[in-house]
């Protein structure tokens, strides 16, 4: 006989989520399989589904305000590998990591109109999940999500000042939703950081899809270890974390790379389609419509022309996929990933042991690999208390703010641009990262003559009135232009992502604006 779960936390502040998670997990019997709850016309209807946990997150005070979307939608993160975004459906959907045994499981939110007070997280791939993996999965998308107390405090503290300046201010301040998304994990957000430093948008996305397309292999290569004997020799085509003899030959690395990749093929080509396509690992209709091997092939690269007509392709053929079609779909998919790896944002314990000139040329990370690597030892080894950070992000004050800057200070790469990008993460918005980008903003809407000497007294000018909110007001603004420029981001196919450049938000004749180097 099978049993129904549904996880319900009751009306109840978040930062008490996670335990009361846990309690509940125990009491409720675990699923054989679950019912999907499905909304319409004002009713609940329950369709059977196997191999999938869902879990209803309640929104508690935040629930007057939140929206999914906008809350998702509000940075460039959201746009980076593993993350997806479905503007159809108004699903969010990624890997996310467990601990115990360490691996991932594929996830998606939703915010169904029937439960208004409510996230619901679908687990796909399982058929139950132990409370220790059910408060992980949780306690991710409420830091993705910023659902803490201290998120919807700064939220609506942000929104009173936004209301008391009056009319002098634009409509886009007043409402923006005071919550900007970040990654599940404090490391993700700071490896991400790292590639926002001295590139084009283009290559920070291309480089975060590496990185995922790597994790892959290496979760590949460790369950080969594992399977195989101490006795038998490794395959000399797999793959293998360290970096061959200095003195090949480019050719010899072209046809290294190569052989890498076809060796890799006995992945499916579905897989490789992820890549290229942000992941899109719910997105069951465009995956199952476009499983062909010169689609992949050609998605792998994402350089070409050809590559942004067959992504608009699947994406069309996704949006007009029924609904219908999409619970069948996604009921396969389901079943597809219970026997398939997934493709996740690599963890600190899989980058520590990589050799710096290989995850550089392999993931085209340049300098930022030498710093990618050390950063992920010095959290393996103990270094860096990543637990102690983490604890900061729920509830950090103003006054400590110098002290973590100090110490962020003394991570190799982390630049003021890297550092103030991180506390913004962590939840400081009195400081505002600054770059190029910046000084492009300021010129083209503010008049100012910036540069990147000057940039942090002026928008400490502009912005200062929403202290200690600057840096919400100031991306509010900047968010609000990207919109202006490329249409509302939260409905941009992924394949045009690569779009979002300064040059491209110049206006025609203005002077060009000399990047200076940031860190």
């Amino acid at each position: 006989m099978k049993h129904t779960s549904k996880l319900r936390y009751g009306n109840c502040n978040l930062p008490r989520t996670n335990a009361i998670a846990f309690t509940l997990a125990l009491r409720s019997p675990q699923p054989q399989g679950i019912k999907n709850l499905v909304g319409g016309m004002g009713q609940r209807e329950e369709v059977e589904e196997e191999g999938v946990v869902a879990i209803e997150i309640p929104l508690g005070d935040a629930a007057e305000t939140f929206d999914l979307e906008k809350t998702i939608c509000s940075h460039g993160f959201f746009m980076m590998s593993p993350n997806h975004w479905d503007s159809l459906s108004r699903t969010f959907s990624r890997p996310l990591h467990l601990h115990h045994p360490f691996h991932s499981l594929m996830v998606s939110i939703s915010h169904p109109s029937d439960l208004p007070h409510s996230l619901l997280v679908r687990v796909h791939g399982v058929r139950s999940l132990s409370p220790q993996h059910r408060a992980s999965i949780v306690g991710q998308v409420v830091r993705m999500l910023r659902l803490s107390d201290m998120d919807e405090w700064n939220a609506r503290e942000f929104r009173k000042i936004a209301a008391a300046l009056g009319e002098e201010e634009c409509d886009w301040i007043k409402g923006f939703g005071g919550r900007v998304f970040r990654s599940p994990t404090l490391f993700e957000d700071m490896v991400k950081c790292i590639l926002l430093c001295n590139c084009q948008w283009s290559r920070t996305l291309s480089m975060a899809r590496a990185l995922c397309k790597l994790q892959l292999e290496l979760q590949f290569q460790s369950c080969s270890v594992n399977a195989s004997t101490k006795n038998q020799q490794t395959d000399t085509n797999n793959f293998s974390p360290k970096t061959p003899a200095g003195k090949e030959s480019k050719r010899k690395l072209r046809a290294s790379k190569v052989s890498t990749n076809l060796t890799n093929k006995f992945l499916g080509t579905d897989m490789d389609l992820e890549a290229d396509t942000c992941l899109t690992m719910d997105d069951a209709q465009m995956k199952i419509a476009n499983l062909r091997p010169n689609f992949s092939l050609r998605c792998i690269e994402g350089d070409s022309s050809g590559n942004y007509k067959s992504c608009e392709a699947a994406n069309k053929v996704f949006e007009t996929s029924s609904f219908e079609t999409s619970v069948l779909q996604s009921h396969k998919m389901t079943q597809h990933f219970a026997h398939q790896p997934i493709c996740n944002f690599p963890s600190p314990t899989e980058l520590a042991i990589l050799d710096d000139r290989f995850l550089a040329k392999r993931c085209g990370l340049g300098y930022r690999a030498g710093r990618i690597i050390k950063l992920s030892q010095d959290i393996v080894e103990g270094r860096i208390p990543m637990e102690e950070l983490e604890e900061v992000c729920n509830g950090g004050s103003i006054s400590s703010y110098s002290k973590l800057a100090d110490q962020l200070r003394e991570i190799d790469g982390f630049g003021p641009f890297t550092r103030a990008n991180v506390l913004m993460c962590m939840g400081f918005y009195h400081v505002i990262p600054t770059d190029s980008e910046t000084v492009r903003h300021l010129k083209q809407v503010h008049a100012k003559d910036s540069t990147i000497q000057t940039v942090q007294r002026d928008v400490e000018k502009i912005y200062g009135k929403y202290a200690p909110f600057q840096f919400l007001a100031y991306w509010a603004e900047l968010w609000h232009f990207y919109e202006q420029r490329f249409g509302k981001l939260s409905q941009m196919p992924c394949s045009d992502y690569k779009l979002i450049t300064a040059s491209n938000m110049k206006n025609e004749g203005s002077r060009k604006i000399k990047r200076s180097r940031v860190s």
